[in-house]
């Protein structure tokens, strides 16, 4: 029941503070404040640097990336790449296990179902949308926003290769139409083995020093062939170097930095630790299956992964709302803002009232919260989620483009269509364990009597309606879930497919609680946010930065260690030589069998992994680091503990992104994989 995220700038402990300083920041590329960045390290990027950097990033699903030849070939992590990894792996090859590596452009499988952004152009449409809404209540407000966004987008996404998103900013102080190329014909180039990308594993995560090689790569196709990418990064052989100016350009997930204290509240008080629960349970319940054979493990490996990185990186969010320091400050930042609007009496017509009406909106949440998130948000798996694709897709494209959920307007439903028709392999033992830890927390948390637990449950146990469900879909076949999209509502309503019917049967209660939701609590939210964004935008224009919203942004910082708990800082940079020092023979430390045999072949002098104040957090992953002279320099992967509290405020002095090393890059590809065709495309694109 995450409520809906201001998208608003980040004031520090302060609202008289006026000036961000220069590490700090996730900045539109349309508003990078050049000269903030010319006064701390002598360099200013102009707008041709800066319409290169941005055309030379893409985004992925949940991720970043970098285009890194005219041929193509796309930089990201290889925890970005699992479920293409997956997809191109059997029984008998486990791609994850041994990794990959395509000797020719003939050998370089689709990553089915995955779609690449570029973006290409933004326009301001915030009096457009600001117009639609003029004078509205709250729900009212919110549908006629969402209508007035559909049709921004539908104008704009004329061609099936675009993407359009209005993307709000500052809280609804700025709307901006972005357009993207789609690139939908992905194929993978090269991957490494788990034990080489996850050195370190859980235990490891989220700390430095690393010694982790997530890095992979990608080709971008068109009409069947290597896309012409004449905007791309060049490689850098040195990499980065310490107390080196560097850059980062991805698609930060989202950040909570000036949510209202009641929002904050609820997240520490009542959302975060009903997720550390859900998530903890979730991967108990893997780790039983996982263990039940090799080929369990396999196949649960990319959920594990998943569920132990949000695990973590929850508790460090959550950690750091339990920082009383933190929470007084964002106290100090509420209260200093509402006196400033209570003492212009305009200000205080228009925005006076929002924080109290906000609060209203979470005490709605806290009492609604979780039924909301049980009833809306449905049951779990690949399966499941293609069946309410479907059950829904068949109405909403019945309906006209305004009126439609927004996750079906025609701006996207290409999308929608490309990731549902996309042959993926389904475990069925997997899919009737998402299932019945959903389908056991339903009835565990709701009650046996509830109506909606009865309506979903009828009879059966949740162990015997997940086998049911599964055993008897036939939506692990692209070519079933063809026939059903294509057939539109009247082939959807008459399967008998048991996916299918439980699906339906249960979404005029979820819509229902959706529709609520969004009016009672997200219109409300929205509404009100924007009072509080346009007072302060008035004061502060786009001197900020807003929130991130998995759009393209910019920030810099610098290589550097950094100090934990006292004790002697740790050095920006780790070497090859540590990565066999911390080996152990077992997991996770264990180096893959390639990485062992090529030891004397690689300088143990080699940077490998290197820290930087860079302003990241999930959906950077990724994200390339380059120079002034826009050189690839190293590979966004992770952040250090720290990092994880950069969800509501930035601290320069422990906040940490971690990156792959370029020349480690290089060195392994050479010496560990043997992998010259690549390592030539790389450095050839340095000319």
């Amino acid at each position: 029941m995450r409520l809906p995220r201001p998208m608003f700038p980040l004031l520090l402990l302060s609202v008289t503070v006026a000036v961000v300083p220069a590490a700090e920041g996730m900045w539109t590329f349309d508003n990078v404040p050049a000269e903030a960045i010319r006064a701390r390290h002598g360099f200013a990027p102009d707008a041709a640097w800066l319409e290169e950097a941005r055309l030379a990033s893409v985004r992925l699903p949940g991720c970043s990336g970098s285009v890194v030849s005219p041929d193509g070939l796309v930089m990201t992590n290889a925890h970005c790449v699992t479920s293409c990894v997956r997809a191109v792996s059997t029984p008998e090859h486990d791609r994850a296990e041994e990794g990959f590596v395509a000797a020719v452009p003939a050998d370089e499988p689709a990553c089915a179902g995955m779609e690449i952004n570029q973006l290409l152009e933004i326009t301001d449409v915030t009096a457009k949308v600001a117009s639609a809404t003029k004078g509205m209540a709250d729900a009212e407000f919110g549908r006629a926003q969402k209508a007035e966004m559909s049709r921004l987008e539908k104008e704009c996404s004329a061609d099936d290769r675009w993407r359009c998103e209005v993307v709000p900013l500052y809280q609804g102080g700025l709307h901006h139409l972005y357009r993207y190329q789609t690139y939908r014909d992905v194929r993978l180039v090269f991957s490494p083995e788990a034990d080489a990308a996850f050195f370190g594993g859980d235990p490891d995560n989220f700390q430095f020093p690393r010694y982790c090689f997530d890095t992979a790569f990608l080709r971008l196709y068109q009409d069947g062939k290597p896309a012409v990418t004449p905007h791309h990064f060049r490689w850098s052989a040195a990499g980065a170097a310490p107390g080196e100016l560097v850059f980062a350009s991805g698609n930060p997930g989202s950040t909570d930095r000036l949510l209202t204290v009641a929002q904050l509240e609820l997240l520490r008080d009542v959302q975060l630790p009903e997720t550390l629960i859900r998530l903890s349970e979730s991967r108990g319940a893997l780790r039983l299956f996982s263990r039940r054979d090799a080929e369990s493990e396999r196949v649960g490996r990319e959920f594990m992964l998943f569920l132990e990185n949000t695990l973590k990186a929850t508790r460090g969010e959550l950690l750091a709302l339990q920082d009383r320091a933190l929470m007084e400050a964002k106290r100090r930042q509420e209260s200093d803002l509402r006196a400033r609007v209570a003492r212009d009496p305009e200000q205080q017509r228009a925005a006076g009232g929002a924080w109290d009406t906000i609060a209203a909106a979470t005490d709605v949440a806290r009492r609604t919260g979780r039924r909301h998130d049980l009833v809306a948000g449905g049951l779990s798996g690949d399966l499941f989620g293609w069946a309410r694709t479907l059950v829904r897709g068949a109405e909403e494209r019945t309906k006209p483009d305004a009126e439609r959920l927004r996750e079906y307007r025609d701006a996207t439903l290409r999308s929608v269509e490309f990731r549902l028709l996309a042959p993926r392999p389904v475990n069925n033992d997997l899919e009737m364990l998402r299932l019945e830890i959903a389908l056991s927390r339903l009835r565990e948390l709701l009650g046996a009597d509830d109506p909606f637990v009865r309506l979903v449950l009828a009879r059966e146990s949740p162990e015997s309606l997940a086998k049911a469900l599964v055993s008897g879909t036939r939506l692990a076949d692209p070519t079933e879930r063809r026939r059903l999209w294509e057939g539109g509502r009247a082939a959807v309503d008459a399967s008998d497919d048991p996916m299918i019917q439980i699906a339906r049967r249960i979404d005029p209660e979820a819509r229902a609680s959706r529709r609520t939701w969004e009016d009672e609590v997200e219109a409300v939210i929205a509404k009100n946010s924007e009072s509080i964004a346009r007072a302060r935008f008035a004061a502060y224009g786009t001197s900020l930065y807003p929130d991130a919203t998995f759009t393209p942004r910019l920030t810099w910082g610098e290589v550097q260690g950094v100090a934990i708990e006292g004790l002697p800082e740790v050095p920006p940079l780790t070497r090859a030589a540590g990565l066999f020092e911390r080996a152990t023979g077992l997991a996770p430390y264990a180096l893959a069998p390639r990485w062992a045999a090529a030891r004397e072949r690689l300088d143990p002098k080699t940077p490998f992994n290197f820290a930087a104040t860079l302003d990241i957090i999930g959906g950077n992953s990724g994200s390339p680091v380059f120079n002034a002279r826009r050189e690839i320099v190293g590979l966004a992967f992770d952040g250090n503990m720290a990092s994880l509290g950069g969800a509501y405020a930035y601290d320069g002095t422990e906040n940490r992104a971690v990156a792959v090393h370029s020349a480690g890059i290089l060195a392994a590809l050479r010496a560990v994989y043997g992998a010259e065709a690549l390592v030539k495309e790389l450095t050839a694109a340095r000319r």
